[in-house]
């Protein structure tokens, strides 16, 4: 039941961002409530419009992490394209940017120069690297923090190369991370008065990731480094991926109640009363005689099967999803994280919701991503600039729009 405004309503938000990682932080944003106006610069826009899935010249990359902004393509090139923005920067709270570090800094919009203008400004920056150490200087995407991090490292079969994550692990928990610090800066510049400048990088947000393997390493003096293994845990018996008859389901039996269950299902009593399995330390180091057990069970059944029987003795356990699967599944419907949204050139849409969830208020986004420049005018109005003033800008080139825009007003 929705009984309060959500937390971040009247909170102004500049996205200056291109591609995920920011964009994904500035429409978790918008879901909270803040009001998130896109700059794009003037016929290209943000790379990620470039990117797939296309429907109708329209990019589902873009639609999916800009949803429920509004959208200004501004040339800052132009002084009265840079006076837009200064004027937007001292109505603002939030900068968002995801440029190569010194970059906005040498178009006089680094922290310093916008804080200059805003005091109370909080300015995040998301890079591969960071703005300091010896490689801040160097580009980088999520791919290249999941090589740097040791992540890929651990995944795959051993002797194999890694394999691609195939999804933006990096970008999107950076992301998260971002829309953490920013809450806790604007909380913070209450009490303060003042905004401040966040660092977040790719590469440092994935080495924090590591729940095990770095305190494995550094508490073992460098003696543990963990390695591929493929479809289970070696220090997790057992827990890993399983194949059936017609799929792969996963089962996390390693707590020592749950084992006993489940190795009375696939061995029987026999198996059940091996007491090398009955400590987790046990499983670990016999873990050669009990996985070859479970699989042999595993592989004369179905994935349906399988489930059925693991949910009647209450042991976690799941089927390995296809995305067409997690779509149509129930409890992902109930939760609403499928989302249905109405679309100026596309129509009604469906795309992935945000996950949050609040007692009080509702942060589903009904609003899709702005067509480029789609609010163009109605930012300007609100900064002071007058008809004529737009127009000239609009005619000059200063403000652009997609030719959909003027679509929207036939």
């Amino acid at each position: 039941m929705t009984t309060q405004a959500r937390p971040l309503e009247g909170i102004r938000v500049i996205d200056y961002s291109h591609f995920l990682a920011g964009p994904y932080l500035s429409r978790c944003l918008a879901a909270m409530g803040a009001e998130v106006i896109k700059i794009e610069r003037p016929t290209e826009g943000d790379a990620g419009r470039h990117h797939p899935y296309f429907i109708e010249g329209q990019s589902g990359y873009f639609l999916q992490q800009n949803m429920g902004k509004k959208g200004l393509c501004v040339n800052l090139k132009d002084p009265r394209g840079r006076d837009m923005l200064e004027k937007l920067v001292a109505t603002a709270d939030v900068f968002v940017e995801n440029y190569r570090p010194g970059a906005l800094a040498k178009l006089g919009l680094g922290y310093e120069a916008l804080s200059a203008l805003n005091p109370g400004l909080v300015y995040c920056s998301v890079s591969a690297y960071g703005h300091t150490g010896p490689e801040s200087h160097r580009a980088g995407f999520g791919l290249i923090a999941e090589a740097k991090s040791g992540i890929m490292a651990m995944v795959g079969s051993p002797g194999e190369a890694p394999p691609l994550l195939r999804i933006a692990l990096g970008d999107m928990y950076t992301g998260i991370h971002g829309v953490a610090a920013i809450n806790a800066a604007l909380l913070g510049r209450v009490k303060s008065g003042r905004g401040q400048h966040i660092d977040l990088s790719l590469y440092d947000c994935l080495v924090s990731m590591h729940e095990y393997a770095g305190q494995c390493y550094t508490l073992s003096g460098g003696k543990i480094v963990p390695q591929q293994t493929g479809h289970d845990l070696p220090d997790s018996t057992l827990y890993g991926v399983f194949t059936a008859r017609d799929g792969y389901l996963v089962i996390a039996a390693q707590v020592d109640a749950a084992w006993k269950r489940l190795a009375l299902l696939v061995g029987g009593e026999a198996f059940a009363a091996d007491t090398r399995f009955h400590t987790a330390a046990g499983r670990n180091a016999n873990r050669l005689d009990a996985l070859p057990v479970v699989r042999a069970w595993t592989e004369v059944r179905t994935v349906a099967e399988c489930l059925e029987a693991l949910d009647t003795i209450d042991v976690p356990c799941a089927k390995v999803q296809t995305i067409e699967d997690v779509v149509n599944d129930p409890q992902i419907q109930a939760r609403g994280m499928v989302l249905r949204q109405h679309h100026p050139v596309l129509g009604d849409i469906e795309l992935l919701n945000t996950p949050f969830r609040f007692s009080g208020c509702d942060t589903t986004i009904r609003e899709a991503a702005p067509l480029m420049g789609q609010h163009n005018r109605q930012i300007a109005e609100e900064l002071g600039f007058g008809a004529s003033e737009i127009d000239a800008m609009m005619r000059d080139g200063v403000l652009y729009q997609e030719a959909a825009v003027a679509d929207l007003k036939a």
